[in-house]
């Protein structure tokens, strides 16, 4: 049988979606619209009001500031600037660079930096400053491991061409280049900061953003203080200058009740991913804003490399053993969508919905457990072959990746898996487990879940490029070698014809269904909800950052 230390807190919380559920079907709440617009009530009229600190209530705290989980983007959005940030439209707009050109074999990218730039801690935001930064995240030896997934096999190198003139040169072509720059991972941190070394710059780092650190007490919160001299906002912010309010207090609350609660005691102006249960309420009571990220949705990643996994009737047979889809509606309450592509998040562009679209469908599932030698059962009803159980050990992050509606929804997909003769066994991991290396070699887990932001589909190429021993690649959990599925990704990402493009991701992504290589649950999504005399707080298009910089009070 499915096994999970959590399992009654888990069980418990499904009956309570059931029942909330039903409850806000028969009030006629609608969910919200996903596509990043106000869905609550509209902001408060009033005068604007100089200064005043923002407190904001966030979910995960990070081990750095500064890193590569999306966590840290959503920091580095308040103190770093970027190259190029992108709009609403999902096109590269103006950013710290006011122009570009890209060769004619689209193999270098020329950007034109603002001039008279500065980083906070005075040092000049030049080209120089620019070439240094991606020198350093993707330094071999120390790198930021996101940039270095997203840019490590094509990038050739810098070139600083004059004091604001910087060339990004590359081994091949790679058409999502403009778009990835726009995350929060490459954003340009002080040369003189970074070079204080690692545990400094984790703690402090030092960008020309917004908002500087003023300091980190840790488990608590992160304060962030106006940058009176910022003059380098990107071409699609609501205002050109420095921040209207004094400071914004970034308070780190982990469990839901209580970041809910915050905002409605007054405790805190904005808070990030409201609660499903609380949501239908926020909306009659706050500013609410739902962004869906593209990316990778949350899904469960298989294993190929040993059994039960490696065999293909097995994985297929998973996908149909359970209703993933009623499974997200009741634990979210239809607040958040669900996702049955398990490569890309429905708001990526070139999401192919018919790829790993696996319904509900128990006779097949047992046909292909028969077809796969999985044939008799043990006194437990689970299937056996060889004298071997059915188990696989389905790891995933409590808390820090998967949240309490997350681990319902494994509850519910585990407890329809034994119906068709699976044993599946939940193991929850703490948040240094999961990024720390247990669960870097192939037998440490048969199924991993997790989901990676990304404003492209060119995230394929990090999530499927061949996992090799001379050419390693982490990110790669399914541990699936296949030259032709990164062929077509290849492909698609140096393409140039947009038609062209999405036509190999789409053969990407049907290739990765097919093969039930990733088995999809839901979008990972930005919810915020605000005080309706805070106006403009608003999420960035590229992974849901919230943007602070444009923010401020009314009487």
């Amino acid at each position: 049988m499915f096994r999970s230390v959590r399992s009654t807190r888990t069980r418990a919380l499904l009956a309570v979606g059931l029942s909330a559920a039903a409850l806000l079907s028969a009030c006629g709440e609608r969910p919200a619209t996903g596509d990043g617009t106000s869905t609550g009530v509209p902001a408060a009229a009033g005068d604007y009001v100089d200064g005043g600190v923002i407190e904001y209530g966030h979910e995960q705290e990070p081990p750095c500031i500064h890193g590569g989980w999306v966590q840290n983007a959503y920091l580095a959005r308040q103190y770093l600037d970027n190259l190029v940030s992108l709009d609403d439209n999902g096109t590269p707009v103006p950013w710290l660079a006011t122009s570009w050109e890209i060769s004619p074999d689209r193999r270098t990218y020329t950007f034109h930096l603002k001039p008279d730039v500065k980083f906070s801690d005075g040092t000049d935001l030049d080209a120089d400053a620019v070439k240094i930064n991606f020198d350093k995240y993707l330094d071999p030896d120390a790198p930021n491991g996101t940039v270095m997934a997203y840019i490590g096999q094509y990038y050739a190198g810098g070139e600083v061409i004059d004091r604001n003139t910087y060339a990004l040169h590359l081994k091949q072509p790679y058409s999502p280049l403009l778009t990835v720059l726009t995350q929060g991972y490459f954003g340009i941190q002080s040369p003189t900061a970074l070079a204080r070394g690692k545990k400094a710059n984790c703690s402090k780092p030092v960008g020309s953003g917004p908002f500087i650190i003023e300091r980190w007490d840790r488990n608590r919160s992160i304060t962030f203080v106006r940058n009176p001299h910022y003059n380098s906002a990107p071409a699609n912010a609501k205002h050109q200058g420095p921040a209207y309010v004094d400071k914004v207090i970034w308070k780190f609350l982990k469990d839901p009740v209580l970041r809910y609660g915050s905002l409605t005691s007054g405790s805190s102006d904005v808070i990030y991913n409201v609660p499903a249960i609380n949501w239908a309420d926020a909306t009659t009571r706050f500013q609410t804003r739902q962004y869906v990220t593209p990316g990778r949705p949350n899904a469960i990643t298989l294993n190929v490399d040993h059994a039960p996994f490696d065999d293909v009737r097995v994985r297929q047979a998973f996908a149909y053993s359970a209703d993933r889809e009623k499974a997200v509606e009741t634990a979210f309450l239809g607040v958040v969508p669900f996702n049955s592509n398990g490569a890309l998040s429905q708001s990526t562009p070139d999401y192919d919905p018919a790829a790993g679209a696996y319904v509900r469908d128990p006779d097949k599932a047992n046909a292909l457990l028969d077809q796969a030698g999985w044939t008799s059962r043990d006194y437990d009803g689970i299937r056996t072959k060889d004298g071997r159980r059915l188990t696989a050990r389905v790891v995933y992050a409590a808390d820090a990746i998967v949240g309490p509606e997350g681990a319902a929804i494994l509850q519910d997909i585990a407890y329809q898996a034994r119906d068709v003769g699976f044993d599946i066994e939940l193991t929850p991991a703490t948040q240094s487990e999961y990024f720390g290396g247990n669960y870097a070699k192939p037998h440490t887990y048969d199924a991993y879940v997790g989901y990676w932001t990304s404003p492209t589909p060119g995230l394929l190429y990090i999530n499927w490029r061949q996992r090799l021993e001379d050419a390693p690649n982490p990110h790669n959990t399914a541990f699936y070698n296949d030259p032709t599925l990164q062929g077509l990704i290849e492909k698609a990402n140096s393409s140039a014809d947009p038609a062209e493009q999405r036509e190999f991701y789409s053969q990407a992504q049907k290739l990765i269904g097919d093969q039930a290589l990733s088995i999809g649950l839901y979008t990972q999504t930005t919810s915020i909800a605000a005080n309706q005399k805070l106006h403009d707080v608003w999420v960035e298009k590229s992974q849901g950052e919230p943007v602070f910089a444009d923010a401020r009070f009314v009487r």
